[in-house]
């Protein structure tokens, strides 16, 4: 026990602390059996506290779920096993240099807590993840001046945006397991109930302006909701606000750290609020913390200029004296080569001071030559009927080029297979006397035309496009037994933005 004192000497406070009573703790243990029972209710509490230092949760059989002492055997065992003089040794030569302050706390216009939650992340983002703060923090300063002014605007504390530091670390095209996307990590459906377009050509969720006034709205709604209570907010953040308030009801609290300590929330939602504390006080003042040395990131600047009719990026590069890169970093929400269709007024941001010269040269360009055709890709899964000739006619391109795209043969069996398969925006098929085009609907997905023909009935054109006879008349508001008449153009498919793809719909299998 004495080696193990001499040895954490040289720490900083909070943590010397922190090994003295482990120290303490075994030491206690090491006592006759008739001496532990009156030392046991102090040894709890001092165990108690440092818990969440010792791990994500610390470990939650030092203290019974009733807020009972554990016994004596159970307490002696983890103390033994989750830490010997060799671990101890070792942190004290790794956290040596690791500060962190008592109580006083930076200014900030959300409240801000230090409790052992919060204390563990202030460790963690110091220790193990040092290197991604620092990333977070350099990427910050291109992006906060600007949340902060939107959040403002919004009526919202301007320090909310280090939710999006730990949803994302700043990063625009971040993308989680649950396919939430962009700097404030929203799903689909929730990015659309803020009014975000996601569609095939564009995902406004990456977009910093939009998506941050989006997030400004979601958490406003939420601080109503939890009647102004912003730890509540943050993890109906996360959760979604229907599980917090079911916590609510189960608990019968409306305090937070008393919900975490409940099995309902789970384990990310419970950490998401001290995470939060923790990444605002050191992003506050982060030279107190051990980050003196951030290279930050200039903050980002641009012009808009409103885009009446699709303009490709190359061509919106070269008229703003840029690179297609940097027209693209501006524009983090442009999926594809240009900007997107059915969009006018699309305001797309260039490089600040050349918007004078950008629209003195976007009008001298022919609309006509403002937008070139080039082919999409995206994924289709073949039903147990399909072959790679009515899948190409279904895609208005040929056997020959799927089967290369797919690393095929002329003649595989692709039932079941998921390929590869072009989408072209428009499709021209005028060397048969046909013309297929393409339109798209923001939002929900773009659908092909065709132009019916003299001697076209529902049962040719099912066949011809591989789809069902039900499909086109549902689609196009048809009666299965009346004529087609010639010069009418119908649909005859349709798809849908799924994960991120185009996909079709209701495939003929």
């Amino acid at each position: 026990m004495i080696a193990s004192f001499i040895l954490l000497a040289p720490m900083k406070k909070l943590l010397f602390f922190k090994y003295v009573v482990i120290a303490l703790a075994s030491l206690l243990y090491a006592l006759p059996a008739a001496a532990s029972e009156p030392v046991q209710p102090l040894l709890a509490e001092l165990i108690q506290p440092t818990a969440p230092l010792l791990g994500a949760a610390g470990p939650p059989e030092l203290v019974a779920a009733d807020d009972q002492v554990a016994t004596e055997s159970d307490t002696a065992t983890h103390v033994a096993a989750l830490f010997s003089l060799e671990e101890l040794r070792d942190s004290a030569s790794d956290e040596e240099d690791l500060d962190l302050p008592d109580v006083d706390l930076p200014a900030s216009d959300i409240p801000l807590t230090l409790n052992s939650k919060v204390e563990y992340f202030l460790y963690q983002f110091q220790t193990g993840g040092k290197a991604s703060f620092s990333r977070w923090l350099s990427r910050s300063a291109r992006y906060i001046p600007m949340m902060k002014q939107i959040l403002k605007r919004e009526g919202m504390p301007e320090d909310l945006v280090y939710v999006a530091m730990i949803e994302s670390g700043f990063q625009m095209h971040a993308k989680s397991w649950a396919n939430a996307v962009g700097p404030w990590q929203f799903i689909s459906g929730t990015g659309r109930r803020y009014s975000l377009r996601i569609d095939q050509w564009i995902d406004e969720r990456k977009d910093p302006v939009k998506a941050t006034t989006a997030a400004a709205l979601y958490l406003k709604e939420l601080y109503g909701l939890f009647k102004g209570d912003w730890y509540l907010a943050a993890a109906g953040y996360n959760a979604g606000e229907n599980k917090i308030l079911r916590a609510i009801t189960m608990y019968n609290t409306s305090d937070f750290w008393e919900l975490s300590r409940g099995s309902y929330l789970k384990r990310e939602t419970k950490e998401y609020v001290p995470k939060l504390l923790a990444a605002a006080i050191i992003a506050k003042d982060p030279a107190r913390y051990g980050f003196a040395d951030i290279a930050y990131l200039i903050p980002i600047e641009y012009d808009t200029v409103e885009i009446p009719s699709r303009t490709n990026l190359d061509l919106a590069a070269k008229l703003a004296g840029t690179t297609y890169e940097s027209i693209k970093e501006l524009n983090p929400d442009l999926r594809h080569w240009c900007t997107p269709p059915n969009y006018p007024g699309y305001q797309l941001k260039i490089p600040k001071g050349s918007k004078a010269q950008f629209e003195a040269e976007y009008v001298k360009v022919p609309e006509d030559q403002r937008f070139t055709e080039r082919v999409l890709y995206s994924r289709y899964k073949a039903g147990k009927k399909d072959s790679l000739k009515s899948v190409a006619r279904r895609f208005g391109t040929s056997p020959a080029t799927l089967a290369e795209l797919n690393d095929l043969k002329a003649k595989s069996r692709i039932a079941g297979k998921t390929l590869l398969v072009p989408v072209k925006q428009t499709v021209d098929f005028s060397h048969e006397g046909q013309t297929t085009q393409t339109a798209a609907a923001p939002g929900k997905g773009y659908a092909k035309y065709y132009t019916v023909k003299r001697g076209d009935t529902l049962g040719s054109l099912s066949k011809r496009f591989n789809v069902s006879s039900s499909l086109l008349s549902a689609w196009n508001n048809l009666k299965t037994k009346v004529a087609l008449k010639p010069g009418r153009r119908i649909i005859i498919a349709k798809f849908t933005e799924k994960n991120g793809e185009m996909v079709p719909v209701e495939a003929k299998s």
